[in-house]
């Protein structure tokens, strides 16, 4: 048998030219070049993480001989602190961290507190949230409850334990993902929301198992979530036929509870929400690639080493690491900032859909697990 090798570009090493630096009135909002706001802030805490999940890390690419970021390349938690209250001055109202899995970055905690100090230019606290794989969470979710995370979401793959430690790749069972997120709610990290990627032949025959399970346990307290798989990143080998429209699956939904639709919580919010007629919770659907959301999309994520990539689906991220140890004041990084979301006019997954050319063909797009999903 012959063996199959897959290339992989560094893109931690990708470049854009250098950002103007004129200034930005305190105070001034902005607005990208199609009008969208800048409100959300992902902010990827460690490259690593302890699955390895097909659709993100595949075992055959991320195995014990890839080289990691050093700890001296990531941003320090003072670091991230800074670059988020520059965010904050520019209308970002929402942090989430992410990974990798965040939860191994050592004292987490900590910069949790620090983040959670934050104050909008109004008094008020920001929406802090963090996205895990659940392996740690129920050891560490009293200590994130009392640094000031305010909720959690968890990735899960389904409920069936063959077919989650075929989805993490690691033998990780499912039962101590749950034993998490009952840790979770009872601590106060809730309403606990649940993501589960959805590949066609895979783990589709979870959809209606985890469907009952978080319905009949935890009604309104688990708002579970199906995320169409995405081509994100160049290493998952993505392919059409693998994914599972959220239109089929809301029909597979419908056939087994009656669902009603919700209005959306939140401007830019990527889920649609349904839910339960009975009043026993709701569900939701991202459909990224069969109905994208790219029109009102006002999410901004943050690299490991402070790297800023206006999309999810991006080739290239600025470096904000060389303004930060540069010496650049705040006030320069709000204006770099600011020049640099009025020019975004990222909308990917909208002209994947029209069958239109994609920027930045040709390129390998970055990998999920260095920006999270």
């Amino acid at each position: 048998m012959s063996e199959r090798v897959i290339p992989v570009m560094d893109l931690r090493q990708a470049q854009v030219p250098p950002l103007p630096l004129q200034p930005l009135p305190e105070g001034a909002l902005v607005a990208d070049a199609l009008g969208r706001p800048l409100h959300d802030l992902r902010i990827s805490v460690t490259d690593r993480c302890n699955f390895r999940c097909s659709y993100c890390m595949p075992k055959e690419v991320f195995d014990h001989y890839h080289q990691f970021l050093p700890h001296a390349e990531l941003l320090s938690f003072e670091e991230i602190t800074r670059l988020a209250s520059v965010f904050v001055g520019l209308g970002v109202r929402k942090l989430r961290l992410t990974g990798g899995e965040p939860l191994l970055r050592r004292g987490i905690e900590s910069l949790i507190a620090m983040l959670a100090a934050l104050r909008t230019p109004e008094g008020q606290a920001l929406d802090l949230t963090l996205t895990t794989n659940g392996s740690l969470l129920a050891r560490k979710a009293a200590a994130l409850k009392a640094a000031g995370l305010q909720r959690i979401t968890v990735s899960l793959d389904g409920l069936d334990d063959a077919v989650f430690q075929r989805m993490n790749d690691v033998g990780f069972p499912v039962g101590e993902v749950l034993r998490g997120i009952e840790t979770a709610l009872d601590v106060g990290l809730g309403p606990v929301k649940v993501n589960m990627v959805v590949k066609r032949g895979v783990n589709e025959d979870q959809i209606l198992p985890m469907a009952r399970h978080f319905r009949d346990h935890y009604g309104g307290a688990v708002v579970l979530r199906f995320i169409e798989y995405m081509d994100v990143g160049a290493t998952n080998g993505w392919r059409m036929d693998e994914v599972l429209p959220s239109r089929e699956l809301l029909a597979r939904l419908q056939a087994e509870f009656p669902l009603r639709p919700l209005d959306a919580a939140a401007p830019g919010e990527t889920a649609e929400r349904w839910a339960y007629a009975d009043g026993r919770g709701e569900v939701g659907l991202i459909s990224s690639v069969t109905q994208a959301f790219c029109g009102d999309c006002n999410r901004a994520r943050l690299s490991t080493e402070g790297k800023l990539y206006t999309c999810l689906f991006a080739h290239a991220g600025h470096d904000l690491r060389a303004l930060l140890r540069g010496g650049a004041s705040d006030a320069q990084m709000r204006a770099a900032l600011g020049a640099l979301w009025s020019r975004r006019d990222d909308r990917y997954s909208q002209l994947r859909g029209q069958g239109q050319a994609l920027p930045g063909d040709g390129s390998r797009r970055v990998e999920m697990h260095y920006i999270g999903g």
